[in-house]
């Protein structure tokens, strides 16, 4: 017992002493600005777990082993993390700078860039490494649904298919729409030429004030891209290859044989002249019967559509000293489509270059050569889609029959055969930026832009007497078109900056000519002596010879001028005037004056904030500003002669001439928008949650539309200034990080955006152009037309009878009441722009994997579905196994069968096609791993990621399998894809 307890004591004893060894450290945690406390700040001693957290008089306790060598180490979420060397000090007095790393990041802006937190205007950046997320043939896809306001789709899935972008919707009705790209501060088109991997950042300009800088260039809104530039230091390479199985994103299925057979039959059958399975030799032909018999048909859209493949390599140097710095990129792009003939290859080389050459002299060149192999093919599941099935596409020994049963419709097959049909096209482009900065003062610079871009195209097509779209003629047509365009950018930007106390003033004036030069022409010829010679040797041709060429130039002179104020960093103002003088435009009318102004307020930064809490920035946004649209083609003032056969017998011809189609408009002049804009900028519990908010209204008038004149003027058409329409929405922007810890990161970001797009007046203010489909008060696109309401039923005889139908018939909705069906009941359906839009993306960071997940959504967007309207009430072709009314099988959705009636002569066929086409779509699903440093050492690499995709993965509408953001056609579906790649730096 006694030993017991003189263990028992020395252990009191023990603890005593090392419990007195150690010592509590005390301190107290404030913001290093406004001096108030921080809540619930991580204090945690280096080296060891031991660590707690200030309370709320941000307040601190914490026991360590020896005051004298440790070390706190201080964090807290919006604030810079540091260290505190104890010194033997037990009472602490900390402060924490805030982290303003996001807002003082710099934004590409037109002729400049600026800090985030000093914007006046609606942008939005993009950095690049969120552009390679989603791997694609055009940058524009990656951003789908990350940019609010900036509404993007895919035109087709065909190899290479075009990206249609609209910002804040279309103002104009017949002009183009699509926004302005900068690239390295020269306008350039072709934005599917740039490698994602290529870009730094991206801008989107998008309100009045950001945009007048271009003037009528900016109308639309602004893309502007930075691509990468070389860095001193050791040379840095980087490797990025991704390849990758593509799809077809749910494809609907035709009429099987036997679906098909039901058809035809109930067509006769309504006429009487069917009337059992004895009768089918009366509407089937004898091979038709045959197959019939051996139940043979075919799928042909399951023979055309095979998997596609895809895939990209990159290799890029960065490197140079201080005063030269080199980017270099080399890239191949491989896009083989679903279907065969469906290929595009494309090479691109980009060099940029940046010289020092004196403290106040540098020059520099940003440079991009791009060439293009593209195969395409005409529209093959058209074919397949309404070819009788009722036969095979080979016959015995494998060979292609070309007119299967000894029908009229050619084998849709038929252009994948040996020299049956080619369609090639070739483009070079290549694209230089040089340029001179000059900076003889400080916070004055001159930069002088030279870009020059020229483009050389040439598309050539053969089709053989046995493709489809000669399946008709006696003869194989040939057609090569070759076009060049000689685009020159030359402009002047001197920039001058100066802060004199708490006022900051800054001062851009721009000086700039835009020269457009473009010529095509035009061969064509029938009856090609040897097929081998495609699209070459024209003058060989038998017949049908045909010469066409044309030349178009126009320019713009620019003058701008530009000037931004700041007071304490709080108060903020910007102004900009852009004069444009275009030459597409009327004498008189060429010039326009595009002025806006823009002004913001850090509210946060305010003295009478700095004991909330709730906020952690606030600025909040106004602007005003008229941009101009000169988007009609040169020579639109100007009437044209075209020639007219004449003769005076039956053999002596001449030459006469008359007015063109389009008579020439003399006073015509720019289309202007004037756009309002206000928006909120703010973070919330010390930046963890971001968001932005934009509401704009844009009033668009003396719209540039073509219009259609009466047939006794002589001519057709004429483009005045006529008509406004208007846009307003909302645009909302959130960012947050969900967790962040040392082992795990998860950020998402949300995009909501919702435009209300309508036609405010039109030639006659009040009058809708019903011919054209516009109507006051609407959408520029909408689908106007009779509203189906059902089919009319057996129970129905008398009310359909009194309209003029039957039982089976399409019912539609009298709109007025008068018991008569006309033109007058016609309605707006839907429209084919969407009520909101908006995208969900998550990144989630685990020790060293990484997974993103996005999903986007277009919801309140129609679409005319081409496999709705599939349908032929004969039976002469095959149609969509639709849910057709019979007497013993009565339905609402399709009418009945009927072999007396053509598809044309059906009353409202056309209503059967539109449909609700919205969306929610799971757009990327990325998990890549990026091996541990140590691992690297040995192999000389400082980053090795490796990542599987996929693309496009699962479609939720009302569509069934199809992916309405094609819109309703059924040609070159889009597709998903499976991608592995690879990104490697040395």
């Amino acid at each position: 017992m006694k030993k017991l307890l003189l263990i028992y004591w020395l252990l009191l004893v023990s603890a005593a002493a090392a419990f007195a060894q150690r010592q509590t450290i005390k301190g107290k945690i404030s913001d290093a600005t406004t001096g108030e406390p921080l809540v619930m700040v991580n204090v945690q001693l280096k080296g060891t777990t031991t660590g707690t957290q200030t309370d709320a008089t941000g307040a601190f306790s914490l026991a360590v082993p020896d005051a004298k060598t440790g070390v706190l180490v201080i964090s807290y979420l919006g604030y810079l993390s540091s260290t505190q060397e104890i010194n033997g000090n037990t009472n602490l007095s900390l402060k924490l700078e805030k982290d303003n790393k996001q807002l003082d990041e710099v934004v590409i802006v037109g002729y400049g860039e600026v800090r985030k937190r000093d914007l006046t205007g609606a942008v939005t950046s993009v950095k690049g490494e969120e552009l390679k997320k989603v791997p694609s043939t055009n940058v524009m896809e990656s951003v789908q649904g990350k940019l609010p306001g900036v509404d993007i789709t895919k035109s087709s899935g065909a190899a290479g298919a075009r990206i249609n972008v609209t910002v804040r919707g279309n103002r104009s009705i017949r002009a183009d729409n699509g926004p302005l790209y900068i690239v390295d501060g020269v306008q350039y088109e072709n934005i599917q030429d740039i490698n994602p991997n290529d870009i730094q950042s991206m801008e989107v300009l998008k309100d009045a004030s950001s945009t007048a800088v271009y003037g009528s260039r900016g109308a639309n809104g602004v893309i502007i891209i930075t691509t990468k530039k070389g860095a001193s230091g050791k040379p840095r390479v980087s490797v990025n290859t991704y390849a990758g199985l593509s799809q077809v994103a749910g494809y609907p299925a035709m009429s099987t044989g036997p679906q098909y057979i039901a058809q035809k039959r109930e067509a006769n059958r309504t006429t009487g002249r069917w009337r059992s399975e004895a009768d089918d030799p009366l509407i089937f032909n004898g091979a038709e019967v045959d197959a019939i018999k051996n139940n043979l048909w075919t799928d042909y859209a399951d023979l055309l559509i095979h998997d596609g493949f895809q895939q990209d390599h990159q290799v890029s140097v960065s490197g140079g000293s201080e005063k030269t710095k080199v980017y270099l990129s080399l890239d191949y792009f491989d896009e083989k489509g679903i279907f065969k003939l469906d290929h595009l290859k494309r090479y691109s080389a980009r060099l940029n270059l940046d010289q020092v050459v004196t403290d106040y002299l540098k020059v520099g060149m940003q440079s991009q050569v791009t060439y293009y192999d593209q195969s395409g093919r005409r529209d093959p599941l058209n074919q397949a889609n309404k070819i009788v099935p009722l036969n095979l596409p080979f016959d015995e020994e494998g060979q292609l029959i070309l007119f299967p049963n000894m029908g009229s419709m050619i084998n849709p097959l038929a252009d994948e055969q040996p020299n049956a049909y080619q369609n090639n096209g070739r483009v070079t482009r290549t694209f230089v930026n040089a340029y001179v900065e000059l900076t003889p003062l400080k916070g004055l610079s001159f930069r002088s832009n030279l870009g020059v871009t020229l483009d050389n195209a040439r598309t050539g097509i053969f089709a053989s007497k046995n493709s489809i779209e000669r399946s008709t003629a006696s003869t194989s047509r040939s057609q090569y078109n070759s076009g060049n365009r000689r685009y020159i950018s030359w402009e002047n930007v001197l920039s001058y900056s100066k802060k004199i106390g708490d006022h900051t003033f800054g001062l851009t004036g721009v000086a700039s000519l835009l020269s457009d030069q473009r010529d095509s022409s035009f061969l064509q010829g029938e009856g090609q002596l040897l097929p081998s010679q495609l699209y070459y040797a024209l003058q060989n041709s038998v017949s049908g010879v045909a010469i066409r060429s044309s030349y178009m130039a126009n320019k713009l002179i620019s003058f701008t001028g530009r000037i931004n104020y700041s007071y304490k960093g709080k108060y903020l103002l910007s102004m900009t005037a852009r004069s444009d003088g275009s030459s597409k435009l009327a004498p008189g009318n060429k010039w326009a004056l595009f002025p806006s102004v823009a002004g913001a307020w850090r509210i946060s930064d305010e003295g009478f904030m700095r004991g909330q809490r709730v906020f952690s920035d606030l600025k909040v946004r106004a602007s005003f500003g008229i941009a101009g649209n000169d988007a009609v083609p040169p020579y639109a003032t100007a009437s044209y002669l075209s020639k007219i056969p004449f003769s005076y017998d039956d053999t002596n011809s001449a030459l006469a001439y008359g007015i063109g189609s389009q008579i020439g408009n003399r006073n015509l002049k720019w289309e202007l928008s004037a756009t309002t804009d206000f928006g909120v900028d703010m973070s919330f519990l010390d930046g963890r949650i971001g968001a932005t908010i934009d509401y704009y209204d844009t009033k668009t008038r003396d719209l540039l539309l073509q219009r259609t004149l009466p047939s006794s003027s002589g001519v057709s058409t004429v483009i005045q200034n006529i008509g406004k329409t208007r846009n307003r929405g909302i645009e909302i922007g959130v960012n947050t990080t969900i967790v962040r810890s040392k082992s795990v990161t998860w950020t998402s970001n949300i995009v909501f955006s919702k435009n209300k797009e309508e036609i405010v007046a039109l030639a006659d203010a009040n009058t809708n152009d019903v011919a054209n489909g516009w109507f006051i008060g609407s959408p520029v696109r909408v689908f106007f037309d009779y509203e189906k309401t059902g089919i009319w039923q057996t129970k129905e005889a008398d009310a359909a009878a009194s309209f003029g139908y039957k039982p089976g018939d399409i019912k539609v909705r009298d709109r007025d009441g008068n018991g008569v069906l006309n033109s007058q009941d016609r309605t707006i359906l839907g429209t084919q722009v969407p009520t909101w839009s908006g995208g969900f993306n998550n990144d989630v960071r685990f020790k060293n994997f990484d997974l993103n997940f996005y999903v986007f959504a277009r919801i309140g967007q129609w679409i005319n579905s081409e496999y709705a309207g599939k349908y032929d009430p004969q039976g002469l072709e095959n149609s969509a196994p639709h849910d057709y009314w019979t007497p013993e099988r009565e339905t609402n959705a399709y009418p009945r069968p009927n072999a007396s009636v053509s598809k044309d002569g059906t009353p409202f066929i056309r209503t059967l096609g539109y449909r609700d086409g919205s969306f929610v779509k799971i757009r990327n699903i990325s998990l890549g791993y990026t091996l541990p440093a140590t691992a690297l050492q040995s192999m000389h690499m400082s980053n090795v990621r490796i990542y599987v995709t996929g693309k496009n993965l699962f479609t939720f509408s009302k569509v069934k399998d199809y992916d309405p953001e094609r819109g309703g056609d059924l040609s070159n579906p889009l597709t998903k894809m499976y991608v592995a790649g690879l990104n490697v730096e040395f």
